[in-house]
């Protein structure tokens, strides 16, 4: 009995010390992630409209994620590409699509600057979106090895500011079922960095 009382309390000095110090602000911040995380597993599993129910049934499990890392969040303003190159892209169906490479975000990350390419497309209406989709050095293996997508909403300040977040880094649709296609990221959108945060892969 004492020998495993003091294993205990081995375990628990040795799980404390590991433990990152968080300012209340970044365990605010981790908190309200995972909150967001709870509510998508929700509205995954029982939406009519989401990936897994919508087109066809496809059996659901919690999606995978690595642990919120206030270290991922980085703030940039956009930088305008003197020329807005119109490129051909590829769905996963093998479809060509053409969007508008505008700019790009500045991240530096362990003391090396690294671009984030921002694209501009239209739906079948006509309505205009913007779209940030990349791969890095977990794709393919802790990640879904098409790559993934961050949401970006264009501001008219050419000087804002924004937040780029990558524990907010999400599958495309056709990590989940085959019957969506989704655009795969060309080799400028490759970052050579581990970007541990954000979702995983979703099938093994």
């Amino acid at each position: 009995m004492k020998i495993n009382l003091i294993a205990y309390l081995l375990i628990t000095v040795f799980l404390i010390s590991c433990e990152k110090n968080y300012t209340p602000e970044e365990k605010f911040y981790i908190s309200s992630i995972e909150q967001e995380r709870k509510e998508k597993n929700e509205w995954m599993k029982n939406d009519p409209d989401s990936p897994f129910n919508l087109k066809s049934k496809v059996e659901f499990h919690d999606l995978n994620y690595f642990d919120v890392d206030p270290k991922f969040v980085f703030s940039s303003k956009l930088y305008f590409y003197d020329k807005k190159d119109t490129i051909t892209i590829f769905g996963t169906k093998g479809e060509p699509r053409n969007v508008l490479r505008i700019g790009y975000l500045k991240i530096n990350y362990e003391g090396k600057d690294y671009k984030v390419n921002v694209y501009e497309s239209q739906t079948i209406n006509g309505n205009i979106y913007h779209s940030i989709w990349f791969t890095d050095l977990t794709t393919n293996n802790e990640t879904y090895g098409v790559g993934r997508y961050l949401d970006f909403e264009l501001n008219e300040d050419p000087n804002y500011i924004y937040k780029v977040d990558f524990n907010l880094a999400y599958n495309p649709y056709c990590a989940y079922s085959a019957e969506y296609s989704c655009a795969i990221p060309t080799k400028e959108d490759y970052i050579p960095i581990k970007i541990l945060a954000g979702e995983k892969k979703f099938h093994d």
